[in-house]
């Protein structure tokens, strides 16, 4: 048996492999790879997608599902051009990566893009605080989860003004109250389906309002809305697994029972990190993300000895970034608990070793 730890294109529940197999070869006679986007079959199929949407994450009324493809990195784009205003300024917080390549994407279509908070003076290893959010802008955006550098906000920035959020890493992993924003978006191969697939959450209030002198036909939201996602071929196969996957999250007992799960699974492997002399976390320790576990040896030296350990064990994916080094153990909804104790009792017996 494998454990995944995988941070990019991740684990899914082994059921629902199955079911996604079996439409590959039969979908209601045809393989779920060629069926018409417009045919009835698939039709319906989104409607479930965009529905358990709302279900699983007790969606208000006001708001609508879309399910898009481009990635949360056409979504930067997409993001700052429906939320554009007459200021056509936004304010964002830099947390790494994603966060950056957010703001790079807003300034190249015309924002006045105010960073009031940022953590890369200590290399993205903490979420900031402290800060003042701006006012006279158009929009506040940042990042839940920091899959690179493993940090993650434990609470939301609090505005009046419209809020918008990059949740690719952890949407689904724990509750979240939808009507605290205006825009979420989420790339699917997290916790949500393979790649190929982009969800957005958006409030129907902001459809339609951009002021951009620069907006093209599928990077407006509200045609998608209007089109029910269909305005192009959507990524039929990555929508199809979204709605089982979805299913399964449901019928397991919701994203409150996912978010009990993931906090035990943090719980167990931060607990042997911190316990551990051989071992140290790789940011603040408040800040500590429940989805991409990061972390060093206190011996670098003894890199070749731990690799071939949990290599041994059957643990794939746990390298982390090549821009931070360590490791990275990506727990995503779908990693069981199992899995987790394998890659703790394997540290373990590394100190016992030592």
């Amino acid at each position: 048996m494998k454990h995944n730890f995988g941070a990019g294109p991740c684990i899914l529940p082994q059921e629902v492999f199955k079911e996604a197999a079996e439409a590959v070869l039969d979908f209601n006679g045809l393989s779920i790879l060629e069926v018409s986007h417009r045919h009835k079959d698939f039709v319906a199929v989104m409607d479930e997608a965009m529905d358990l949407v709302k279900k699983a994450l007790n969606v208000p009324s006001g708001y609508s599902i879309v399910y898009l493809q481009g990635g949360a990195t056409l979504g930067f784009t997409i993001a700052a051009l429906n939320m554009m205003r007459e200021t056509k300024k936004a304010g964002y917080i830099n947390t790494g990566t994603w966060a950056s390549g957010a703001i790079k994407e807003a300034k190249k279509v015309g924002v006045d893009v105010n960073v009031f908070a940022s953590s890369e003076d200590k290399n993205f290893t903490y979420i900031p605080k402290n800060y003042t959010i701006p006012s006279g802008v158009d929009y506040i955006h940042f990042t839940s989860n920091n899959t690179i550098y493993g940090t993650q906000f434990k609470s939301f920035p609090k505005t009046d003004l419209p809020l918008v959020c990059d949740m690719s890493s952890d949407i689904f992993s724990k509750e979240i109250n939808v009507a605290d924003f205006d825009l979420i978006y989420a790339g699917a191969q997290k916790n949500l389906g393979p790649a190929g697939a982009t969800l957005y959450i958006v409030k129907d209030e902001i459809l339609g309002k951009s002021t951009s002198p620069f907006l093209p036909t599928y990077l407006d939201l509200k045609q998608h809305v209007e089109k029910e996602s269909m305005y192009n071929t959507p990524p039929v196969f990555s929508v199809y697994v979204a709605m089982l996957n979805l299913r399964n999250l449901i019928a397991n007992g919701g994203v409150k029972a996912m978010e009990d799960r993931n906090n035990a699974k943090a719980t167990l492997l931060y607990n042997e990190i911190d316990s551990n002399p051989l071992f140290k976390g790789a940011v603040e320790t408040e800040d500590r993300s429940n989805m991409n576990v990061t972390f060093l040896l206190t011996d670098e030296s003894r890199a070749a000895e731990f690799d071939a350990m949990w290599k041994g064990a059957g643990i794939v994916g746990l390298p982390g970034h090549r821009s931070v080094g360590g490791y990275r153990a990506s727990m995503y909804n779908a990693l069981p608990l199992e899995s987790v104790q394998v890659l703790v009792d394997v540290m373990k017996e590394f100190a016992r070793k030592g």
